[in-house]
C-alpha cells in the first residue's frame, strides 16, 4: 500500500538568499531615490550615485562606524563624498540609516532652503562632514582628517584606552583623481603613511565630455602605489563580497593609506544611458527612469518609494551605532577616572575652547627696540601661544623658516611621529585642503603659511573654509613689493583685494609688531571662519604707543592712531600694514605745517565693517571727505572708504625687481608723496 503524499509546504529560502534579496532591495532603494530626486529637480547627477550604490551600501552597513542619532560622536569614522556631484547618494544613505533627514527633504533636492543642496554642505545637512563639489578638495580634506586623527591619538591614547581610533573613508571619482589638489594630497598621505585613510576610487571611465580616454589614460592604481599607498582592485562594482573583501583589506592595512580601484558602470542598471556621458550630469528622463525601475523590480508609479523592510534593515545602522558609541562612552568614562586631566583636555580641545592664560606669554615690542618685520613678530607670537595651546599645529609649503611658522621644540609630524610641525612640501593646494580637513575633524587649531602671492594656489580651499566657517589660520608673508628683489612674480598686487572679496574671510594686515600680536589674539579667538594674516618680509618701525593709540584697536578693524593736536581733522590718511608708518611720517610733517590730519590704521576691512555704524562714523567722519588710502596693493575696493574728494596711493600695475627701499621710492610710497597729495585734496572739498 502506497503511503499518502506529504502535505505541501511553503518553500523557504536559505538565510543567505534572504539577505541577498534585502541587500539588493536596499541598493535599489538608493538608486531609485537618486533617480526620483534628480528627475523632480530636473537637475543633478544620477549616474555616479547609481553606480556606487553597492559599494556605498556595503561601506555604510558593514564597515562605517557612525551613530545616526548622534552625528557628532567624537570617535565616529569620517565619511567624505569627494565627488560631491553624487550628493543624492549621500542624502539617500543619511535618510535610510536614520539621520535627521526626512524624506520630504529628498523630495526638495536642490530647492531653495532645503537640507539637500546640489552638493553636500557642512552645517546644512546632518552627517555631512565637509563641503564638497570642487573636485579633489574632499580627498585633500580626508588627508587632513587623517592627520588630525593621528595627532589626537598620539596625544591622548593610553594603554588600554584607545579613545581616538577611527578611520577616514573617502569616495572619489575620476574627476577628483585628475585634479592636482588630489595628487598633492595623495603624495603627502603616502609619505606620511596615513594608515587610517581609505579612498574608494570610482573608476567608471566617464566624464561630462565623454570617455575619460579623451584626456586620461594613466594607471591610477600604479600611480598611487608609487605614492606609497596600498592598492586593492575590484573589477565589478556590483559584486558585494568582492567590495567587502577590498574594504576589509584596507581596514586591516595600518601602515599605508589604501586606495580601492572600483570598476563600475555609470547609471547601472539603466538600459540605454548606462555607461554613457548622458547619465553624468542630467536627469535620465521619465522613460529611462521607468525602464530602469522595471529592471530593478521597483514600483514605477510610486516616486520616492521606500519599502518598510528596506527602512528597517538600513536603520539597523542606528542601533549598531548606538552600541558602538555606548561602548566608547563607557571606555571614556573609565579613561576619565584614570586620566582626569587628559580627559578634560580632550573635551576642551573638541569644544575649541582656549585654556586659561592662553595669551599670557605673548611678546611685547617697544619702539626703542628697533624695527621688526611683522613676519618675525608673528613667529614669536605663534611660538608663545603654542606653549599654552598644545593643540595648535601646522606648517608651511616648504617656507617655514621664511614664514616664521616653525614651532620650536614641538617635533615634526612625520611617517613615524606626530609632532606639531607639518611639512607640507611645495604643495599649497594640498595644504589648504588639509587644513580644512583638520579643522572639520575637530580637536586641533590648524595654521598654514606661504608667501601671500601663493595664496592664489590655495584660493579654492580658502573659499571653502570661509563657506564652512572653519577656524583655519593662514600666514601670508612677503605681502607687497616690499619683498624686493624676487620681483613681480612674487610681489602681490591684486591678492589683498581678491582675498577681501571672499565672504566670511577675515584678512588682517598689521602695521607693526604690536598689531601683529593683537592679530594673533583675534585669529585664535575667532571660531566662525578663517583668518588670514598678511605680513611683511621687510622690517617696519614699531609704533611708539606712548605717543599713539594702543594696538588693541586692531580688534575693531580700524582705529584712530593719531589726531591733530587740536580741532577737527581736515584730512584723513588711511594706512594698512607697512604703509602705516609712512602715513605717520606724513602726519608729522602735516602737523608742522598746521594742517589738521588724522591717521587711521585699518588692518582689517572685515572687522571694521562688523562694527556699529556709530563707531565707523567716529573713525571716518562722513563730513571729512578729504581722505587718502595708502596701501602697496591694488586700488580695487578702496572706493568704499575714499570718496570722490579723496585719493589712493596704491599700485595698479605689477611690481619690479629691486631692493625694497628702492621700490617704495620708485612707486611713490614716501611721506613726501603723501604730503604733496594732501593740498590738492583739501582744495577739492
Amino acid at each position: 500500500m502506497n503511503a499518502s503524499p506529504a502535505p505541501a509546504r511553503a518553500v523557504r529560502l536559505p538565510a543567505s538568499r534572504k539577505r541577498e534579496d534585502i541587500e539588493q532591495r536596499c541598493i535599489n532603494a538608493i538608486r531609485a531615490l537618486t533617480m526620483d530626486a534628480v528627475e523632480r529637480a530636473n537637475s543633478g547627477h544620477p549616474g555616479t550615485p547609481m553606480a556606487l550604490a553597492p559599494a556605498a551600501f556595503v561601506l555604510w552597513t558593514r564597515f562605517l562606524r557612525h551613530s545616526p542619532r548622534n552625528p557628532e560622536w567624537p570617535d565616529r569614522d569620517r565619511f567624505v563624498l569627494s565627488c560631491g556631484h553624487a550628493s543624492m547618494q549621500l542624502y539617500a544613505l543619511l535618510h535610510l540609516t536614520g539621520y535627521d533627514l526626512r524624506l520630504e527633504e529628498l523630495v526638495r533636492f536642490r530647492q531653495f532652503g532645503s537640507r539637500t543642496p546640489g552638493h553636500p554642505e557642512r552645517g546644512v545637512t546632518p552627517g555631512v562632514e565637509t563641503t564638497t563639489g570642487p573636485l579633489g578638495q574632499g580627498l585633500g580634506n580626508g588627508v587632513g582628517m587623517a592627520i588630525a586623527e593621528r595627532f589626537l591619538a598620539q596625544h591622548f591614547n593610553r594603554p588600554g584606552y584607545p579613545i581616538v581610533d577611527h578611520r577616514v573613508w573617502v569616495l572619489a571619482s575620476d574627476g577628483d583623481i585628475m585634479e592636482g589638489v588630489a595628487s598633492e594630497g595623495a603624495s603627502l598621505a603616502g609619505h606620511l603613511r596615513l594608515g587610517k585613510l581609505n579612498v574608494i576610487y570610482d573608476d567608471n571611465r566617464i566624464t561630462i565630455e565623454g570617455p575619460t580616454a579623451l584626456a586620461f589614460s594613466e594607471d591610477v592604481g600604479r600611480r598611487f602605489e608609487a605614492y606609497g599607498w596600498h592598492v586593492e582592485r575590484v573589477e565589478d562594482g556590483n559584486d558585494l563580497e568582492a567590495v567587502a573583501r577590498a574594504l576589509r583589506a584596507a581596514q586591516t592595512e595600518v601602515k599605508r593609506p589604501s586606495l580601492i580601484v572600483l570598476r563600475t558602470e555609470i547609471a547601472y542598471p539603466a538600459p540605454t544611458k548606462r555607461n554613457s556621458a548622458e547619465a553624468h550630469g542630467a536627469p535620465l528622463g521619465a522613460d529611462e527612469v521607468r525602464h530602469t525601475k522595471e529592471i530593478m523590480g521597483w514600483p514605477v508609479d510610486r516616486p520616492f518609494h521606500v519599502p518598510d523592510d528596506v527602512l528597517r534593515f538600513m536603520c539597523g545602522a542606528a542601533s549598531v551605532g548606538e552600541r558602538q558609541e555606548g561602548a566608547w562612552r563607557r571606555l571614556f568614562a573609565e579613561y576619565a577616572r584614570a586620566h582626569p586631566q587628559l580627559a578634560a583636555d580632550y573635551e576642551r580641545w573638541l569644544k575649541g575652547s582656549l585654556p586659561d592664560g592662553w595669551d599670557a606669554e605673548l611678546p611685547v615690542f617697544r619702539a626703542a627696540d628697533g624695527a621688526v618685520a611683522t613676519r618675525e613678530a608673528s613667529g614669536k607670537a605663534l611660538n608663545a601661544l603654542a606653549k599654552n595651546i598644545p593643540n595648535i599645529l601646522g606648517g608651511s609649503a616648504d617656507l617655514g623658516p621664511s614664514n616664521n611658522t616653525v614651532l620650536r621644540g614641538a617635533g615634526d609630524f612625520a611617517p613615524d611621529s606626530a609632532g606639531r610641525n607639518l611639512h607640507f612640501g611645495v604643495r599649497e593646494h594640498a595644504m589648504g585642503a588639509c587644513l580644512n580637513g583638520m579643522a572639520a575633524h575637530g580637536g586641533v587649531r590648524p595654521y598654514g603659511g606661504t608667501f601671500l602671492i601663493f595664496t592664489d594656489y590655495m584660493r579654492p580651499a580658502i573659499r571653502l573654509a570661509a563657506m564652512m566657517e572653519l577656524p583655519v589660520i593662514y600666514v601670508g608673508t612677503h605681502d607687497s613689493i616690499g619683498l624686493g628683489e624676487d620681483g613681480p612674480t612674487h610681489q602681490p598686487i591684486e591678492q589683498l583685494a581678491s582675498l577681501r572679496a571672499i565672504p566670511n574671510l577675515v584678512v588682517i594686515r598689521p602695521a607693526d609688531a604690536t598689531e601683529t600680536v593683537e592679530a594673533w589674539r583675534v585669529a585664535l579667538e575667532r571660531r566662525e571662519g578663517p583668518v588670514l594674516l598678511a605680513l611683511t618680509r621687510q622690517k617696519v618701525p614699531v609704533i611708539d604707543r606712548s605717543r599713539f593709540a594702543p594696538a588693541s584697536g586692531l580688534r575693531r578693524g580700524a582705529y584712530v592712531l593719531a589726531d591733530p593736536p587740536s580741532g577737527v581733522p581736515e584730512v584723513i590718511l588711511i594706512g594698512t600694514g607697512s604703509e602705516v608708518h609712512i602715513a605717520l611720517e606724513a602726519w608729522e610733517r602735516l602737523t608742522q605745517r598746521g594742517i589738521a590730519a588724522r591717521v587711521v590704521s585699518m588692518p582689517s576691512w572685515e572687522l571694521f565693517e562688523a562694527q556699529p555704524l556709530e563707531y565707523r562714523a567716529a573713525v571716518l567722519p562722513p563730513a571729512v571727505t578729504a581722505r587718502m588710502a595708502i596701501e602697496a596693493g591694488s586700488s580695487f575696493g578702496w572706493a568704499r572708504y575714499v570718496t570722490e574728494h579723496g585719493a589712493t596711493l596704491t599700485i595698479d600695475r605689477f611690481g619690479a625687481s629691486a631692493p625694497a627701499g628702492v621700490l617704495f621710492k620708485e612707486f611713490g610710497f614716501t611721506p613726501e608723496r603723501v604730503v604733496a597729495a594732501v593740498e590738492p585734496l583739501l582744495k577739492r572739498r
